[in-house]
């Protein structure tokens, strides 16, 4: 995640707003990582049992 958008053709400063969607976006996607961790494991253990 960039969240200033350095090299990748935005604006420099993002507003308030702006940078609360990227958080949510971001949180977003570490939660739908997590699940998918959390999935990857139940399917280890099973194989393993």
């Amino acid at each position: 995640m960039c969240e200033y958008g350095y090299g990748h053709g935005m604006r420099s400063f993002l507003t308030k707003e702006e940078r609360i969607q990227i958080l949510k976006d971001y949180r977003e996607s570490l939660e739908n990582e997590a699940k998918g961790v959390s999935e990857r494991i139940k399917e280890l253990e099973k194989k393993n049992a």
